[in-house]
């Protein structure tokens, strides 16, 4: 059985790997592929008489590794220099107009069509409303660089102003006060004892000797997070202000040693090691969840005439929204990023998140599924005629 175990999850790495890579020539995004392959494997299992066991225990758990990991990355994305603070207020403003505009729609329409009270339709709202950096990235290459660098500020702010709004609202009162405390208060402690944490971890990164580094940074970082989620504050605030600091390290110069670090070669060297292995595990955990998710997948609710008229009303306010903002914001290249703003692992976790506090019907599984699997095909065909 631990030898199987073992098989089993090689065998999935790798094909998550050439997934990936067949995905970049053949212009079809790997989120697509490991679904379809989690959905086909289950019927294939089921006709060996072989069936996995505790999906519901610990899909969650490396969801929840692969959010922490999301934001840490998209964090990693998002540089804070004065040359680009233009463009940086743009994405901002984008992202944040994005992602309050279509879930207030969503929200109105939840609680007319579905009867349920506004605070549940907008935890059900917020996932769908989040654009999935780790998709909308790597489908930009063909872009020119200043359209480029504009999907990543974008998304990037799109996943974490997305996940804190989520949060805030699922974690407060469910009131409007209740949720702007949690805003206000909470957020300003978890800024606060984020800085904080993120200076001591960086200090026994680069201060304390040893050969072992990345490990204890990181189980320092989850540590963390698990902390914030006991205190009930916005542990995710805490990741992100980590991988901002880590980042943009030229913005705490008055510490001497930081200047030292920034002084020593050795540092970039480290600081790109690590950004290296946080991509790759956030690989790892992206390939696994998702090939999980689609076997883990019922393919009736997804077939569904609702699911499939939801998943239809959803897309329509999505891009209708998006264009309208994009004129409005007279952005030059709109046509080029309109399609850039798939949905993708950030709002399954998110979704999944919201489950146990709202009751939903069971075709909703399947409207979110299809609505992952169509924006990244309309992201996917997008850069595939501008090449």
């Amino acid at each position: 059985m631990t030898n199987a175990a073992i098989l089993s999850v090689a065998c999935l790495l790798l094909l998550a790997y050439a997934v990936d890579r067949m995905g970049h020539k053949i212009g079809v995004p790997s989120v697509v592929a490991l679904l379809v392959i989690g959905m086909a494997t289950k019927p294939i299992m089921g006709m060996m008489g072989v069936e996995l066991t505790g999906l519901d225990e610990f899909v969650p758990i490396i969801g929840t590794i692969g959010l922490v990991l999301i934001v840490l990355e998209g964090a990693f994305d998002l540089h804070l220099r004065r040359d680009r603070w233009g463009l940086s207020l743009m994405a901002l403003l984008m992202a944040l107009a994005g992602v309050l505009g279509t879930a207030a729609v969503l929200t109105i329409l939840g609680t007319t069509l579905m009867g349920i009270t506004s605070i549940e339709a907008m935890l059900l709202a917020l996932p769908i409303s989040v654009i999935s950096s780790a998709v909308a990235i790597p489908a930009s290459a063909w872009m020119r660089p200043n359209q480029r660098e504009f999907v990543v500020y974008e998304t990037s702010i799109s996943d974490i102003l997305g996940i804190l709004l989520f949060y805030a609202i699922l974690n407060s009162d469910k009131t409007l006060g209740g949720t702007l405390t949690a805003l206000s208060v909470n957020g300003g402690l978890s800024l606060l004892l984020g800085l904080g944490c993120a200076l001591l971890l960086l200090f026994g990164l680069f201060e304390l000797g040893g050969r072992i580094r990345f490990v204890p940074l990181l189980s320092g970082l989850f540590a963390l997070y698990s902390v914030g989620k006991i205190l009930h504050l916005s542990p995710l605030i805490m990741v992100l202000i980590f991988g901002l600091v880590l980042n943009n390290m030229h913005l705490f110069r008055r510490f001497e040693w930081i200047q030292r670090i920034q002084r020593n070669p050795d540092s970039t060297r480290m600081i790109l090691e690590f950004k290296s292995i946080t991509a790759e595990l956030t690989f790892a955990v992206r390939g696994i969840f998702f090939v999980l998710l689609g076997y883990w997948s019922d393919i009736g609710n997804m077939l569904d005439w609702r699911a499939m008229l939801t998943c239809a009303l959803v897309l329509v306010v999505i891009y209708g929204l998006r264009y309208a903002m994009l004129s409005v914001a007279h952005v030059a290249y709109r046509e080029s990023i309109l399609w850039m703003a798939p949905r993708g692992l950030i709002s399954i976790l998110l979704y999944y998140a919201a489950k146990p506090h709202v009751s939903v019907p069971a075709y909703l599984d399947g409207a979110l599924m299809l609505v992952v699997l169509a924006s990244a095909l309309g992201t996917s065909m997008a850069s595939r005629n501008q090449k």
